[in-house]
C-alpha cells in the first residue's frame, strides 16, 4: 500500500487520466461556438410530462381560509377554467360538504358560492382584493391565499327603534 507499489501507480495514473479526459470533454462543449452545436427544434411541451404536471410543478396550491375555521383547505387554481369554476369547487368544498343545496349550481358565480361571504384573495405583495377582479390566468398567476370573509350586516335596524 505504499506510493511505489506499480499496479497501485498505474490505477491512479488511470484515473487521473480519466478525470482529464472527463475535463478537457466538457471544457470543449462549454467553448464550442454555437452555430457547431445541433440544432434542436423549440417544443412546446416536455418529453414524458403532460401539460397539467408542468403546470403543477410551477403553479403552487393556493390555500383558502374560511373565517371563523381553524382549518385551511388548499386548492389547485390551475385545474380550473375560470371563476365559475372555482365557484363550483368552493362551494363543494364549505356549502355542500355540510349537506348544502346542490341544484342552485347553474346561477353559481363567486358573489353566491358561499352564502353571506365575500370572497378575496391575497396577492404576493399581501394585499386583500376581491376575487373576479383580475381575469383569470392573471388571477392564477398572482393569487397566493383565497380568504372567504363573512359579509357585515347593517346594523342600521337596531337604531331605527330607538
Amino acid at each position: 500500500m505504499n506510493s511505489f507499489d506499480p499496479q497501485e501507480r498505474s490505477q491512479e495514473q488511470q484515473s487521473l487520466k480519466r478525470r482529464w479526459q472527463e475535463r478537457r470533454l466538457i471544457s470543449n462543449i462549454n467553448t464550442r461556438p454555437p452555430s457547431s452545436l445541433p440544432f434542436i427544434p423549440h417544443s412546446k411541451s416536455f418529453p414524458g410530462l403532460d401539460d397539467d404536471d408542468l403546470v403543477s410543478a410551477v403553479v403552487p396550491p393556493v390555500t383558502v381560509v374560511l373565517e371563523g375555521r381553524s382549518i385551511c383547505q388548499r386548492i389547485s387554481l390551475h385545474k380550473h377554467g375560470s371563476y365559475n369554476s372555482l365557484a363550483k369547487a368552493l362551494r363543494q368544498m364549505f356549502v355542500d360538504g355540510a349537506g348544502g343545496d346542490v341544484a342552485e349550481t347553474a346561477d353559481l358565480d363567486l358573489t353566491n358560492a358561499v352564502p353571506g361571504h365575500l370572497i378575496a384573495y391575497e396577492d404576493m405583495e399581501n394585499d386583500l382584493l376581491l376575487a373576479g377582479d383580475l381575469n383569470w390566468k392573471d388571477f392564477v398567476r398572482v393569487a397566493k391565499r383565497i380568504r372567504i370573509l363573512p359579509v357585515k350586516r347593517n346594523s342600521k335596524k337596531g337604531r331605527e327603534g330607538a
